[in-house]
């Protein structure tokens, strides 16, 4: 009897610890990237971004060529956006206009991650677009990578863009902990669901998915559901060898610029 009431009691504790510390863990929030130039981003500029709420987020911006698109880069998890350098620096060689937001809480701006205050934060950068810079909706590609996604189908579902490019995206916030918990009633103490799944059928602009097959974070087989719902001009580019964080090993930025620029006229 000791047993089952010691067990049931590491049941409860465990679920609570979960429940209480899950903010955490899916917003694993990393400290500040340092200045542009050390990651070779010579004419790339430190920006900083402020929420309807009154945050300061530190973001990079990069005015190439006004005659091309704007690539506005929701980050995914656990990273800074230094450690996004690599991958933006492939569209800023080729003269692009590059915009890379911290989201609050990340790169060491404050605030607290929540999937509403990401929604802020990406407006936020909308709003600042429109104030600072001669770039209209229809010129800007809004790219989501993993958490980012989340991000980008909201405001997919608010305005028209260029384009939407969703990288490694999930359907919910909830399937993934309801696999990865499956011993906890997950899919009823989620506080931030990011439901892809749900609004992806809802976007106003062409949608690019691209996805590695091995992807060991999110199962391939999330893209290709949010890719069947999905009713715009859409095109996908699955990768047989991909895992979640190689992507761009496999040169997926020529698909991404190629995608663009059949859109951009």
């Amino acid at each position: 009897m000791v047993y089952i009431f010691s067990a049931i009691f590491l049941y409860f504790f465990s679920g609570l610890l979960l429940y209480t510390l899950q903010r955490r863990i899916l917003f694993n929030t990393s400290g500040h990237p340092g200045a542009p130039k050390e990651y070779k981003l010579l004419k790339t500029k430190e920006i900083y971004i402020t929420t309807e709420d009154g945050i300061n987020l530190l973001s990079w911006y990069h005015l190439g060529n006004s005659n091309l698109p704007l690539l506005i880069y929701f980050q995914g998890n656990s990273y800074h956006i230094g450690d996004r350098a690599n991958r933006i620096k492939k569209y800023i060689d080729v003269n692009w206009n590059v915009i890379i937001l911290s989201w609050r809480g990340f790169g060491g701006n404050k605030g607290n991650p929540t999937e509403k205050n990401l929604y802020k934060d990406g407006e936020a950068v909308l709003k600042w677009v429109r104030e600072n810079t001669k770039f209209s909706k229809n010129q800007i590609i809004i790219y989501g990578e993993s958490l980012g996604s989340g991000v980008a189908v909201e405001l997919g579902i608010r305005y028209s863009f260029l384009s939407i490019v969703l990288e490694a995206p999930f359907a919910s916030v909830s399937e993934i902990a309801m696999k990865r918990y499956r011993i906890f009633p997950t899919k009823y103490l989620v506080k931030d669901r990011f439901d892809n799944l749900s609004k992806i059928d809802k976007l106003k602009s062409p949608l690019l998915i691209i996805s590695g097959k091995k992807d060991e974070i999110v199962p391939h087989e999330h893209s290709i559901r949010l890719l069947n719902k999905a009713k715009v001009k859409k095109q996908s580019v699955f990768i047989d060898e991909a895992i979640h964080n190689n992507l761009y090993d496999f040169n997926i930025e020529k698909d991404v610029i190629a995608f663009n620029l059949k859109l951009w006229k």
